[in-house]
């Protein structure tokens, strides 16, 4: 959890979260990381941001802060808590001004906190199951969304009511796609763990975490240390570990004893 999202939160609704994600044994840290939440879930790391509080009068700097972690994060996830009607139409009329495109990334609209955090917990429990029909089940929430009657209106006078039923129409070719694109990746998937587990300390689960945060070994050689600790929920000795792996030959070129 982002320390600034924590501090900005009542400390009854972070006592919930607690107890909720020790039910479902999970383990909260309070860490400076760019989104509000990632979860790691069977060694696959998913973000999100979590609007609790919309505020009508200021909806750029939310979509601003959407758009620049899109392109960070493989798994990024939008909650929105809208309490009140005026917040529902902020929030359509907002959607469709920054032309936000149907999953990229997914918005989840809800009703009150609780249900929200629940949410994050189930889409992040999805992901981690490795099921690629979970995608399309979270999307399609936002699908049912937007087809409210009042809704429907803003998809027409915007010209996407095509683009929501060609989504829905070509689901079940997407999902054959996906399946298809996921098999040719995993060989290379192990070369890229076998490679980042060579360097001291790191294991499974923190190679895919900075797979899915970073990305590829040759963005990992080039991220700093600070950005390592801001984009995953690495140690500071871990990523300290990472830096002086790629960049200090005394280090890589030594001896190395396991």
């Amino acid at each position: 959890m982002s320390i600034t999202w924590k501090d900005e939160q009542h400390p009854s609704f972070i006592n919930f979260i607690s107890s909720f994600l020790n039910a479902y044994s999970f383990r909260l840290n309070f860490v400076p990381i760019a989104p509000d939440f990632i979860f790691n879930c069977g060694g696959l790391s998913v973000a999100f941001l979590f609007v609790t509080n919309w505020d009508c009068n200021d909806t750029s700097s939310t979509f601003s802060r959407v758009q620049r972690l899109n392109g960070q994060f493989a798994h990024f996830y939008v909650v929105v808590t809208l309490l009140s009607k005026e917040q529902n139409d902020s929030f359509i009329r907002s959607y469709f001004k920054y032309d936000m495109k149907l999953g990229k990334p997914t918005f989840v609209p809800v009703q009150d906190l609780e249900m929200g955090f629940e949410k994050i917990v189930n889409i992040a429990q999805a992901r981690g199951s490795k099921s690629a029909i979970s995608n399309f089940i979270i999307q399609n929430h936002l699908l049912r969304y937007l087809i409210h009657d009042h809704v429907l209106q803003c998809v027409v006078r915007n010209g996407l009511i095509c683009y929501v039923t060609i989504a829905v129409c070509k689901r079940q070719d997407a999902i054959a796609k996906l399946r298809s694109e996921r098999e040719k990746s995993v060989q290379g998937m192990d070369v890229y763990l076998k490679v980042v587990t060579s360097i001291p300390g790191i294991d499974s689960h923190d190679a895919n975490a900075l797979n899915q945060a970073i990305g590829s070994i040759e963005a990992i050689a080039k991220a700093s240390k600070e950005y390592i600790l801001e984009n995953t929920d690495l140690s500071a000795e871990k990523a300290e570990k990472i830096t002086r792996f790629f960049r200090d030959p005394k280090y890589y070129l030594g001896p190395k004893i396991k």
